[in-house]
């Protein structure tokens, strides 16, 4: 079965899916910082990879898609 986009909230991403923000930033998600500088209503998403290392906070709110089956 081949993946596609699902909509989705920040706050229902797990570590390993690569997510889209609306946006369209894409990163796969290594690490999660939640809450994001001690703000309960944010999160951070971390790639942190070989290729690059990118951060991006967004509220736990916040429509996305994720890349799943």
């Amino acid at each position: 079965m081949a993946q596609t986009w699902t909509a989705s909230t920040a706050r229902d991403v797990k570590a390993g899916e690569r997510i889209r923000t609306q946006a369209g930033e894409e990163l796969t998600v290594t690490r999660i910082e939640s809450p994001f500088m001690g703000m309960d209503g944010m999160v951070a998403f971390i790639e942190d990879s070989a290729e690059r290392w990118y951060k991006r906070p967004l509220p736990l709110d916040a429509a996305l898609e994720v890349l799943r089956d």
